[in-house]
């Protein structure tokens, strides 16, 4: 099912497809040119935030309810900002905001362990013991390595950061713990002053210059183009991004970043301040989702959370003129069971879940496919997640299927089982 609003393609994309329709030529090589002019002219977004529902929620409850079955728990569907689209009650200023969103409630997969699944949807590939595939934050980070900033280019909040697997540490996350502590990690210690840091660094330096000469020098230079990163983020006047403090109060409320569960409100406001200043990738965090017991309260309470936070970024990102580059991702490792346990509680379900989209090239203002009545199995559009990942890489104009040169000399595709959804591009 595609529920949409108005989707015009772009004009050259148009004609070309329109021409070898109309004379038959579509395997003509000067048509297959024209096609793929036209999709690499398109825009492309340059910066993302994935807000990570840490866990894994039900879709059931949250942004593909099933009214009248059994299945579907305690909470009401409402209408959304775009005809025929309904989500869950307690999510009342994302549906208002409904037609920024795609929500895709045909992702499915086989993987339900969490940490598999994880990594999963994080890189687009299964786990394997021979190669340890780049989540996509670390690919942003490499995309765009080459372009001056002073800001780490992947940054998590309340999480661990996912792995960059085989294109190495230069790309790994800068990790925020706590948003409302964000400089723990660039504070220098207690009593050491400016000038002790200026001579540790010239000794560092001087042995450098020594292992150079014993060790290998690819690891050496690595480890000096850290550090010389870290040097600048030090000096950055753009740390001032970090100080959510300096936001007004009513911005502080609007996000619900206030008191003790505030923490992944806080987090939202500081993803928008990081892309502000240059970030290209940032991961929000909301854990608590792994719900095998006492689903609805549990569930209900991080809506609570999820619902000012994320629809405030998005109303900021739009309002300053963002959105269109910034792509927004808000999604799980998996959902849950349509059956309800005896605890009340759902457990693992991987054949069927959600995700949202919005920004970026994002066609908003959709739902793509469709689950059955009772949520267990994808009725319509199936997305595997292989698929998804294709379609994120494809928004930023990164190619799925180029072929990587791991350390150990092995080619790799990122995603060369994938296949781009193009319905969700506008």
């Amino acid at each position: 099912m595609l529920t949409p609003i108005a989707f015009r393609p772009a004009r050259r994309a148009f004609l070309a497809r329109g021409l070898a329709g109309t004379l038959g030529l579509v395997f003509s090589p000067s048509i297959q040119r024209q096609l793929a002019a036209a999709e690499a002219s398109g825009p492309k977004a340059k910066r993302c935030v994935v807000v990570w529902l840490n866990g894994g929620p039900s879709h059931i409850d949250t942004f593909d309810p099933k009214p009248g079955a059994a299945t579907n728990g305690p909470f009401s569907p409402i209408d959304t900002a775009v005809a025929g689209v309904r989500i869950c009650e307690h999510l009342p200023k994302l549906a208002a905001q409904a037609n920024h969103w795609a929500f895709v409630r045909s992702l499915t997969s086989k993987e339900a362990d969490h940490e598999r699944a994880y990594q999963f949807l994080h890189t687009g590939n299964l786990p394997q013991e021979t190669v340890e595939y780049p989540a996509l934050g670390a690919v942003m980070a490499r995309r765009w390595s080459g372009v001056e900033a002073t800001l780490p280019t992947f940054v998590t909040i309340n999480g661990s950061g996912a792995s960059p697997g085989f294109f190495g540490l230069e790309y790994a996350p800068y990790v925020i713990e706590d948003p409302a502590a964000p400089f723990a990690n660039i504070t220098p210690p207690e009593g050491v002053a400016p000038r002790r840091i200026d001579r540790r660094t010239r000794a560092l330096d001087a042995f450098e210059r020594e292992s150079a000469h014993r060790l290998d020098p690819a690891v050496v230079a690595d480890h000096v183009r850290i550090a010389g990163q870290a040097r600048s983020l030090l000096r950055s006047p753009a740390l001032k991004a970090l100080d959510i403090t300096k936001e007004k109060p009513e911005v502080v409320g609007r996000y619900g970043a206030e008191g003790d569960d505030g923490v992944f409100g806080r987090g939202c406001l500081l993803a928008r301040r990081l892309l502000e200043q240059g970030v290209r990738f940032v991961e929000v965090v909301l854990d608590g989702w792994d719900t095998h017991s006492d689903n609805f309260n549990t569930t209900k309470s991080l809506m609570g959370k999820l619902d000012p936070a994320l629809s405030s970024l998005v109303g900021d990102l739009s309002e300053r003129g963002l959105l269109d580059e910034t792509l927004v991702v808000c999604v799980g490792e998996f959902g849950r069971t349509p059956e309800i346990n005896e605890t009340s509680g759902r457990d693992h379900w991987s054949d069927a879940f959600s995700a949202v989209l919005a920004g970026g090239v994002i066609r908003g203002g959709m739902a793509l496919g469709s689950t059955d009545a009772t949520g267990a199995a994808v009725k319509d559009r199936p997305v595997p997640v292989p698929d998804l990942f294709a379609t994120l890489l494809s928004a930023f104009g990164i190619d799925g299927t180029k072929t990587y040169t791991t350390p150990e000399g092995r080619p790799i595709k990122l995603s060369d089982k994938g296949q781009v959804v193009r319905e969700l591009f506008s």
